[in-house]
C-alpha cells in the first residue's frame, strides 16, 4: 500500500525528465546549490527536497536553461530519467527519507544597521555568495511595520538590550561606536523613546510579534540571547548607566519576566559593562573546564525522522553529522537555560553548550544558531570577512540556508 501511495504521489513528476542536484560529497559546490534551488523557486518551478537522500539533495526540472544556470555556479547535477527517478523513489520510501516540496520562493529580510558596522555577518555572506536575493531592515522598518512584507527574518548581529553590542570596554572611544551611539539615539528620539534600550525593547517585541503571526526567524551569535533577554527585561532596566545616563534598576532580578521570552530561562545577567557577557546563556570558553582550541572543538548534529519530523529533519540537512565548532560573543548555549519546548538540534556531546536549536512561537518559528563564522573560528572585530569562495562545501554554512529554504516549504501539511 506504501509503495502504490508513493508512485501516486510522484506520478506528476515521474513523466518528466528530472536534474538532481546531489548534496554529498560529489557536490562542487553546495552553497551555490542552494542559489539554483532559489533560483528555479523564482522562475515559478516547484524544487523537490529528498531529505536525507545523498546529503539532502535537490530535484528540479530538466531543462538547457537550468542545466546551464547549473554549470553557470559551479553546481554539480546528474540528469535522471524516470527509471532512475522510481529506483529513487523506492529508495526513499524504504529509508529515513522523504521528500519535501518547495513551492515559493521567500522573500527575505536581514536586520542590520544601515551603516557598515566593523564585524561581516554569516548569514549576509552565505545568502551573497549563493545568489540568493534579500532587503535589509532596521528599527525604523520594524516599528512601521514593514516586517509583514517578508516571510523569513534573520537578525544581524545585534544587540537587542540596549547595550551597544556590550563593546564599551574596548571600543567606546571608536568612531563606529561612537556613530552607533548617535545613530540609535536619534532612532530613539524620533520614535518616542526616552533610551536606546527601551527603542530595542519595542523592536524585539515587533519581531515576536512577526513570528507568532507565521514569520520565520533565524538568528546567530549575540543577537539570539540578546533578544530573548530584551524580551525577558521588557518592564526593567538593566543598560548601565554609561549607556543611558540612568544606573542598573536595583530590583531587576525580580522583574525579569521569562514568561515573555521565547527560548531561555532562569539564568544571570551580566550588567557590569566591562563584562563582555549578557549571560550565563552563553558558555564561553573561558567559562568551560577544558578549552579545546579549533582542531578538538566540534558539535552533532541529530538525526530526526523525515516522514514524522520534516521541520528539524530539513534545518539539519548536510553532508556530515559532526560540525567544526566556532566561536562568537555567544558561542552556545546553556542547555539547563533552555525551555522545556525548545528542540535541540545540534549539540557537543558530553558537555553542558548546546549549539543549534529550534522552536515554535505561535503560528512561526526561530532557530538559534551560536557562533559568529562557521569557517572563522575565532572572528575578531575588524577581521576581514570569509571568503566563501574558499569553503564551497562548507557545513557550518549549510545549516544557515537550511533555514533560508525552510520557508518555501511552509504549505506542507504533517503526516498523520
Amino acid at each position: 500500500m506504501n509503495q502504490i501511495f508513493t508512485l501516486l504521489l510522484f506520478l506528476g513528476s515521474a513523466f518528466s525528465q528530472k536534474l538532481l542536484i546531489p548534496m554529498d560529497q560529489v557536490q562542487t559546490d553546495h552553497l551555490k546549490a542552494y542559489g539554483v534551488a532559489f533560483w528555479s523557486l523564482q522562475q515559478g518551478e516547484n524544487v523537490d527536497w529528498l531529505l536525507n537522500y545523498r546529503g539532502g539533495s535537490f530535484m528540479i526540472s530538466h531543462n538547457s536553461i537550468s542545466e546551464r544556470e547549473c554549470k553557470i555556479r559551479g553546481v554539480h547535477y546528474e540528469p535522471i530519467n524516470a527509471g532512475t527517478l522510481s529506483s529513487i523513489f523506492a529508495i526513499i520510501e524504504e529509508n529515513n527519507m522523504d521528500m519535501v516540496l518547495l513551492e515559493k520562493a521567500p522573500d527575505i529580510a536581514v536586520y542590520s544597521p544601515p551603516d557598515k558596522q566593523p564585524w561581516d555577518d554569516a548569514v549576509t555572506l552565505a545568502l551573497t555568495y549563493a545568489e540568493i536575493e534579500y532587503e535589509v531592515v532596521f528599527d525604523e522598518e520594524v516599528l512601521t511595520g514593514k516586517l509583514k512584507d517578508y516571510d523569513w527574518l534573520h537578525l544581524h548581529h545585534e544587540d537587542f538590550t540596549g547595550q551597544y553590542g556590550k563593546f564599551y570596554k574596548n571600543y567606546h572611544n571608536a568612531g563606529w561606536y561612537k556613530n552607533m551611539e548617535f545613530q540609535f539615539q536619534a532612532t530613539a528620539a524620533k520614535f518616542g523613546y526616552a533610551s536606546v534600550h527601551t527603542l530595542k525593547k519595542a523592536v524585539a517585541a515587533k519581531i515576536k510579534d512577526y513570528v507568532q503571526n507565521g514569520g520565520f526567524m533565524f538568528a546567530m551569535c549575540s543577537a539570539t540571547d540578546s533578544f530573548d533577554i530584551a524580551l525577558a527585561a521588557h518592564s526593567t532596566d538593566i543598560a548601565g548607566s554609561v549607556y543611558d545616563g540612568s544606573p542598573v534598576d536595583p530590583a531587576y532580578t525580580q522583574k525579569m519576566d521569562f514568561s515573555n521570552s521565547i527560548a531561555f530561562e532562569n539564568y544571570n545577567l551580566y550588567t557590569n559593562p566591562m563584562t563582555y557577557e549578557y549571560s550565563t546563556i552563553d558558555i564561553p570558553p573561558s567559562h568551560r573546564p577544558v578549552t579545546k582550541g579549533a582542531e578538538a572543538d566540534y558539535f552533532t548534529l541529530f538525526e530526526f525522522s523525515a516522514k514524522w519530523d520534516p521541520v528539524p529533519t530539513m534545518l539539519t540537512q548536510n553532508h556530515v553529522a559532526v560540525i567544526n565548532g566556532f566561536m562568537g560573543q555567544t558561542t552556545g548555549f546553556n542547555r539547563n537555560t533552555l525551555k522545556n519546548h525548545v528542540l535541540v538540534m545540534g549539540e557537543v556531546e558530553n558537555d553542558a553548550m548546546v549549539k543549534y536549536i529550534h522552536g515554535n512561537v505561535g503560528k512561526g518559528t526561530f532557530t538559534f544558531l551560536g557562533g559568529h563564522d562557521p569557517e572563522d573560528y575565532r572572528h575578531f572585530v575588524g577581521d576581514p570577512p570569509t571568503d566563501l569562495s574558499l569553503h564551497r562545501n562548507s557545513p557550518g554554512y549549510r545549516l544557515i540556508l537550511n533555514n533560508v529554504l525552510f520557508p518555501a516549504a511552509r504549505k506542507k501539511e504533517k503526516k498523520t
